[in-house]
């Protein structure tokens, strides 16, 4: 890297790998594939997703939201009715996202007892420091 003012003034290229970093940390995050799970069955508001996503809090869910709306997994709706009625669909860029985390997705809920008991068994330990 050369470091030179002129790099800092030109646009990221798309195989520049920090902008690769700063989507697999988006959709690797702790709540984003959570979120896109529950809007994969359709349009959702935001108390719906809140009470569907075990666990996250208001602050969260919002600051997720934002970010996925920002980079164009899903549009935000709003209808002027009293009081107003916001909700979250997923856009058609989703449909590949879904399809690349899907295996994933499937992994992480068949194996959770697994990791659950070796957790145990690391923690139990005598020479484990605490986590």
């Amino acid at each position: 890297m050369s470091g030179t003012a002129d790099d800092a003034s030109r646009p990221a290229q798309p195989e520049d790998p920090c902008q690769a970093r700063e989507v697999l940390g988006m959709v690797g995050d702790k709540w984003s594939l959570l979120i896109v799970r529950h809007l994969s069955q359709g349009p959702r508001r935001f108390t719906e997703l809140k009470r569907a996503v075990d666990g996250i809090s208001q602050r969260m869910l919002t600051v997720t939201l934002r970010g996925l709306e920002r980079d164009g997994i899903l549009t935000r709706t709003v209808r002027n009715v009293m009081p107003p009625h916001v909700s979250y669909e997923l856009t058609p860029m989703d449909m590949t996202l879904r399809e690349a985390t899907a295996p994933l997705l499937e992994w992480s809920t068949t194996h959770l007892t697994h990791i659950d008991a070796a957790r145990a068994v690391y923690d139990a330990r005598p020479d484990t420091p605490p986590a």
